[in-house]
């Protein structure tokens, strides 16, 4: 009987570049959007080394989410909870998603998870309502895990975790999805690279 090695866990490098790829995907074909994802982009597996689940579910806007989003508190939102896994591992990260569902609902396809992967993610999803990007903010921190991070992400003892907070803002200044990620500490790197315009 063979003995089972396990392939080591893929880094994840994520970059602010993934945005404006992803803007620049969400106008392209479905054939061509389903091609790969962010996730493959992120980690450079096939998307056939990869296992996703989704789930979404009604939510109020708190204190904080309703901060966020500039709306009253108790705001009903669509929240979707997104899995990634390389298969027989852990996730890559643990995502929770946020949406206006009154702005959603006009296009009935984005409150259904069996729709998910969606082919090119959330901006082709913002696409189909005609809502465009201006621009993403994403805000990091880092912090011991809970148990349960530590133990849906595999982490070893003392492996921190990074808290990524991203924000998508639409071209009228509105905060049209805000996404909370839970990233394992020692096996992914944030990469930032900031083009200046010239004088």
């Amino acid at each position: 009987m063979g003995t089972f090695v396990r392939k080591p866990r893929p880094r994840v490098e994520r970059n602010n570049d993934r945005h404006q790829w992803e803007k620049d995907r969400a106008r392209q074909s479905r054939a061509e959007r389903l091609k790969t994802g962010s996730t493959e982009r992120d980690t450079g597996l096939e998307a056939a080394d990869l296992v996703f689940r989704a789930e979404y579910r009604e939510a109020r806007a708190d204190e904080d989410r309703a901060a966020v989003f500039g709306v009253p508190v108790g705001t009903r939102l669509l929240e979707r909870i997104y899995r990634t896994n390389c298969r027989e591992d852990f996730p890559l990260a643990l995502v929770r998603s946020y949406l206006v569902r009154d702005v959603v609902a006009a296009n009935p396809d984005l409150l259904d998870d069996s729709n998910e992967p969606w082919p090119g993610g959330t901006q082709s999803q913002l696409y189909t309502l005609g809502i465009e990007l201006d621009r993403v903010e994403e805000w990091i921190t880092a912090r011991p895990p809970t148990v349960e991070e530590a133990e849906e992400l595999g982490l070893k003892k003392g492996v921190p975790v990074i808290l990524l907070r991203k924000i998508s803002i639409d071209i009228n200044g509105r905060v049209v999805e805000f996404s909370d990620v839970t990233l394992s500490g020692d096996r992914t790197e944030l990469v930032f690279a900031t083009s200046l315009k010239r004088w």
